[in-house]
Order: C-alpha cells, then sequence, then structure tokens
C-alpha cells in the first residue's frame, strides 16, 4: 500500500486561494492538503478536487501554555471551538506545537503547565473523534522552549495523558538537527503517529566545526538554518524515506506525507515554492513510496 503526499501549503502558493491551490496540486499529483482552519466551504473545495484533508491547525496554544489564567482560558476556548469546527467538516486531526506564551519558560515549567492544562482538551479531542498531531519543533534560540521535542518529554506527555487522541506529527527534520535517532524514534512511538511532515535536514561538517550543535553568534545563516544545519526538501537531506515510508506502513500508519517547504532554495516566489513541492514529491514517489 502507497502513502498518499500532500502538503502544508507555502505561502506564495496559498497567497492564490484555496481552489487554485488545490487544483495545482491535484494537477501535479498531490492527493491532500493541510490546512490552517476548515469549514464546510474548504471542505467542498478539497472534495471537488479530489483531495483529501490532512491535518488542521490547532490555535491559541501560546495563550494555553501562559502563565496568565486569563490567556489560558482564551486558548482552551479558541482550541475547544476549532475541534468543534474541524468534526464538524470531517477533519480528524489537528496540528500542535506547544510553544509557551511568555518565550523565557523554561521546558520543566512549561512541562508542568501542559501536564495541567492540556489532557483535558485531549479528552474533549476524543469525545469529538479528533486527535492532535504533535510536532517537536525546538522553538526558537537560545532557550528553544517548546513542550515536547524530545523522546524524554513524549515519554512523560504519554505517561501523564495515555488517551489515543494524542499523537504525534512525525517530522524527522527536527530530529537529525538534534542529533536524535529518526529511525528509533519512529519505531518507538510508531503507534502514536498521526500525521507525518514531508522535510529533511542536511547536515553541514563545516558549521558543525565552527558552532557545535549551538546556532552561529557572529556568523550570518542562510534561510531555514542555525548554521550546524539546514532544513531541505527530501532527498536533500539524510533521512531515508525508503526506511521511514516501510516503518510507517508496517504501523499501520494510513494518513499522508505532507510535505513542509522549508528549504531556502525553494522559498521567495511562486515558481521556486512549485518547484521545491514538485521535487520533494518526485523523491518521496520514486524513493520511499
Amino acid at each position: 500500500m502507497s502513502l498518499r503526499i500532500g502538503m502544508r501549503i507555502p505561502p506564495k502558493i496559498g497567497s492564490q486561494g484555496l481552489d487554485a491551490v488545490a487544483a495545482w496540486a491535484q494537477s501535479v499529483g498531490l492527493g491532500a492538503l493541510d490546512l490552517p482552519s476548515v469549514d464546510d466551504q474548504a471542505r467542498a473545495v478539497l472534495d471537488r478536487h479530489g483531495l483529501v484533508l490532512g491535518t488542521v491547525d490547532a490555535p491559541g496554544l501560546g495563550d494555553l501554555l501562559s502563565r496568565d489564567p486569563a490567556r489560558r482560558d482564551r486558548g482552551a476556548a479558541a482550541l475547544r471551538a476549532r475541534i468543534d469546527a474541524a468534526a464538524a467538516a470531517g477533519g480528524k486531526t489537528l496540528f500542535a506545537c506547544f510553544v509557551p506564551g511568555e518565550r523565557d519558560m523554561g521546558r520543566r515549567e512549561g512541562f508542568e503547565l501542559w501536564s495541567e492544562v492540556f489532557p483535558p482538551l485531549v479528552e474533549y479531542a476524543e469525545g469529538h473523534g479528533v486527535s492532535f498531531a504533535v510536532e517537536g519543533w525546538p522553538g526558537g534560540a537560545p532557550v528553544y522552549p517548546t513542550v515536547g521535542y524530545t523522546p524524554e518529554i513524549f515519554r512523560a506527555m504519554f505517561r501523564r495523558c495515555p488517551s489515543p487522541a494524542l499523537g504525534l506529527c512525525y517530522d524527522p527534520s527536527h530530529l537529525v538537527r538534534l542529533g536524535i535517532d529518526h529511525i528509533r524514534f519512529l519505531d518507538e512511538f510508531a503507534g502514536r503517529i498521526r500525521h507525518c511532515h514531508g522535510k529533511d535536514t542536511e547536515l553541514l561538517p563545516e558549521g558543525q566545526y565552527l558552532y557545535g550543535w549551538l546556532p552561529a553568534i557572529l556568523d550570518r545563516t542562510p534561510g531555514f538554518s542555525e548554521g550546524p544545519w539546514r532544513y531541505c526538501i527530501p532527498g536533500d537531506g539524510t533521512v531515508n524515506w525508503a526506511r521511514v515510508a516501510y516503518r510507517l506502513q508496517q504501523a499501520g500508519y494510513a494518513g499522508p506525507i505532507s510535505i513542509e517547504l522549508e528549504d531556502a532554495r525553494y522559498w521567495g516566489s511562486l515558481e521556486l515554492e512549485q518547484q521545491g513541492i514538485t521535487k520533494a514529491m518526485g523523491h518521496l514517489k520514486t524513493h520511499a513510496l
């Protein structure tokens, strides 16, 4: 069984409007779109072009993970509303990245706050047939405040909240840049994978010598890079997508691999974004699926 290839919509492509995006996606052979939000009209556009819905973005997470109780209430209300809307439109998966509202919040404090406020929302989502796909982007330097991007924290999250509605968005690019074995991670958490991003990381030996695993301080680095590494399209990095696809299939994963275009070579114009998406799709279809 082959896996469907989709995309998370880049800005220049997205500026054309959803109908044009869906028409182009269908014309080049994509089968799914991740959306920032969804309603019946958006779902009708996807259906008209024969595309399936990937993830829908979860809003309000910065508010939800705030020290301010009023902000937490606003974040929880926004998230419940998005769960309601996704369920009404047939959506099954919300994409989430737990970046606290206060960027100076350490990961331990963030995890304790997450443990208090998020499990009831997972229960609410489960009651509506919706799951979360949590991505392990570390967040910005120098604090890297995101709650949940290492196996240590994900294990603790699943102990605290064992509901099957709490799952992961498997994005090996973040694991590679952090030095985490992305295949072992997939083996350990295979039963929790609810979505997958098609994005890669190239390790840059000269940058690793100059900066170690830390961001460059004085040198200017290219886009989507901190110096020791750069995000790139599948095929230009270190991820073996054939191994990834095999393990996803063995785990029974039936969702799409959604290309997330964060590669400076294919950024800045509509033509470059389209070129990056089609090249990534070609690699995934040829080498992984």
